[in-house]
């Protein structure tokens, strides 16, 4: 099982300050639609061009609509990469929406 946090956990560790990188990896029409404010894109099929912009030393988040790609997207930079600093949003920005942030529409 890949690590994954669910959302309450997510916004507590935001609201304690912790210093966590929010990695989307929707297309650039959802994350224009949606997002969780701080949250950088780098969207699914640029990954294996991109990775490097996710720095090894720091807590990062992955964000995707349900929480599927962005699980993809850990898989695969863990194993190409070997990134061990990841963890899935579950239920991704939806569930955001649904448990923390009304705000955030739902789509």
């Amino acid at each position: 099982m890949l690590p994954e946090l669910t959302a309450p956990d997510l916004h507590a560790r935001l609201q304690r300050g912790e210093d966590i990188q929010l990695i989307d990896v929707r297309q650039p029409e959802e994350f224009a639609y949606c997002r969780i404010e701080g949250s950088q894109l780098l969207p699914l099929g640029e990954l294996a061009s991109r990775a490097t912009e996710i720095d090894p030393d720091r807590p990062a988040v992955l964000i995707c609509h349900h929480g599927v790609r962005s699980m993809q997207a850990l898989a695969y930079l863990q194993h190409r990469h070997e990134l061990t600093n990841l963890l899935n949003l579950r239920g991704g920005i939806h569930a955001w929406s649904q448990q923390v942030d009304p705000a955030v529409p739902v789509y």
